[in-house]
């Protein structure tokens, strides 16, 4: 709530200082010749009133949420594990220099290089409202540094956004319609954390929903925290399906389906990351993958091609 009402104060103040100051513009400009009208620096009142508008269309029904994102390589061994990491450090590193928080809450290494899977609680206001349009298929253009050849090779990448919802969800869950596997945490957690059966997996049998949690050395809040982590994935479950009803009903169809490519990210021949949906590219890969990526979630959100 603290959170919420920092916010909406920023958003307060930002509307009326911006009145304040459109209003002190247009009686300068009133009283200006053209000659001078020009020399008038109006890049930082542009820039309030972008940020404004960006806020506005963080207006969805769970945008200020925090989210969990996880991370999948596709087909590919080695190097797509590779690239599934090299995204992991990309949203790590967003999070980092965008004053959000994120907490690993399993992660699966390769054999030789990546990760097999990751899911992190990424945490902040309208963490959810930036990141939403992320779910999808990533594709890596570039010369595998696996290959001895030094050949080109295209790697993909499912990342899934999912709401914390912080809502208690009327969805029941049976017992029967759970497996329910424990095994030895792979990941950092204190040094009893591999040595006990703590991790915890948890499949729901009638969707093929597969939940992972290995960040707590008790078992029993890892099985407490992927049963959470499941409710929030059929609550989407839920929501998706409406939104397809609802759809119908338009006369529209929305693909929502995992195996939507969004976005290329080529290294090799030339350096080139393009998001398929706003049009948004750039050449300066290294900044993308450093965690820049908030020019490409805003262009999603304003819908508009840059």
């Amino acid at each position: 709530m603290n959170k919420e009402l920092a916010v909406l104060n920023k958003q307060i103040n930002l509307v009326e200082t911006l009145e304040t100051e459109i209003k002190d513009n247009l009686e300068l400009i009133e009283l200006m010749n053209e000659e001078e009208y020009a020399s008038l620096n109006l890049e930082t009142l542009e820039k309030e009133l972008e940020e404004l508008e960006l806020s506005t269309l963080l207006n969805g029904k769970y945008d200020a949420l925090n989210c969990y994102l996880e991370i999948h390589p596709g087909a590919g061994g080695t190097e797509s594990c590779d690239w599934a990491s090299m995204l992991a450090r990309m949203y790590q590193m967003f999070c980092e220099k965008n004053h959000y928080t994120y907490e690993i809450i399993e992660e699966q290494k390769g054999e030789e290089a990546g990760i097999k899977s990751i899911t992190m609680l990424i945490k902040g206001y309208y963490a959810y409202g930036y990141l939403k349009n992320e779910r999808g298929v990533h594709r890596l253009v570039r010369i595998s540094p696996f290959d001895s050849n030094a050949r080109r090779h295209t790697s993909f990448a499912f990342v899934g956004v999912t709401p914390d919802y912080k809502i208690e969800t009327n969805i029941e869950i049976k017992e029967s319609n759970l497996k329910i596997d424990v095994y030895h945490s792979s990941g950092a957690g204190g040094q009893s954390v591999n040595t006990s059966n703590s991790a915890v997996r948890i499949t729901h049998l009638p969707s093929k929903i597969v939940v992972t949690c290995q960040n707590e050395r008790s078992q029993l809040k890892n099985k407490e925290f992927a049963m959470k982590l499941l409710k929030n994935k059929l609550y989407q479950l839920e929501e998706e399906k409406k939104l397809k009803e609802e759809e119908k009903l338009k006369g529209e169809v929305v693909d929502i389906n995992f195996g939507s490519q969004i976005r290329n990210y080529v290294l090799e021949p030339y350096k080139l990351i393009k998001d398929l949906r706003s049009g948004y590219e750039t050449s300066n890969v290294d900044k993308v993958l450093d965690g820049d990526i908030l020019p490409i979630l805003e262009s999603l959100l304003k819908g508009v091609e840059k």
